[in-house]
């Protein structure tokens, strides 16, 4: 198992892992956002309830999520090992740089990007994944878990709504830099296709959270 440690333990194979894990994640973000879009069905919750009943009952589903969990968790650890071990082999920034120069705001502050993702994640599973799993939530009229109440409770409030938006500003910023970094890093870098990724990357990154944000504010505003 020398070739998983030595994986592990490099910066070219901790980048290899968080790409990949990345690349998960980019696309589970897409299945849950239409997921979301059923709490804008306009019956009073019935749709969006039957769809976490069955994302969190369906055996493949249930082994998928498990995946997820432990890719989100990877790419943490990755994410922390890499910043270490970069601080570590620079110690002292140099004397005068200027990082808009080379690099973007999203690529300079990926750890403070990530951080508030992170932040985020335990808010939202704390508020709705342990709710869904442990908390004394009634059932809806179809017999479902009335997880859609919940949800409404939630935004209905407005720091809540506030901070939800907020994190998805942060997590654009980190999708507009990991997104084409990812395909980067696995070598898919050409003068054909680098530049489709990247303005791929920018759409999604704009589009995806903007989506994500827009459900809260219209739940909000309709309450």
């Amino acid at each position: 198992m020398s070739w998983l440690s030595d994986t592990l333990t490099s910066t070219i194979g901790r980048k290899l892992v968080m790409s990949l894990t990345g690349l998960f994640l980019i696309i589970f973000l897409v299945v849950h956002l239409i997921g979301n879009f059923q709490l804008l069905a306009g019956d009073n919750g019935l749709a969006f309830n039957a769809y976490a009943k069955f994302m969190t009952t369906n055996p493949l589903i249930k082994f998928t999520s498990y995946g997820l969990y432990a890719f989100i968790l990877i790419h943490i650890l990755m994410s922390i090992a890499l910043s270490v071990k970069n601080k570590k082999a620079r110690p002292v920034g140099y004397e005068k740089v200027k990082g808009s120069a080379n690099s973007s705001f999203s690529s300079r502050n990926m750890g403070i990007l990530g951080f508030i993702i992170f932040v985020f994640l335990v808010i939202h599973m704390r508020s709705f994944w342990y709710e869904m799993h442990w908390g004394s939530i009634q059932p809806d009229t179809a017999g479902n878990k009335d997880l859609y109440s919940v949800v409404n409770a939630a935004f209905s409030q407005w720091w809540y709504v506030a901070l939800y938006v907020v994190c998805m500003v942060g997590l654009a910023f980190h999708l507009s830099h990991g997104f084409s970094s990812a395909f980067q890093t696995l070598g898919i870098n050409h003068k054909k296709y680098t530049p489709f990724i990247k303005k791929l990357g920018i759409v999604y990154a704009i589009l995806i959270p903007a989506a994500f944000a827009i459900i809260p504010l219209i739940m909000f505003f309709n309450s």
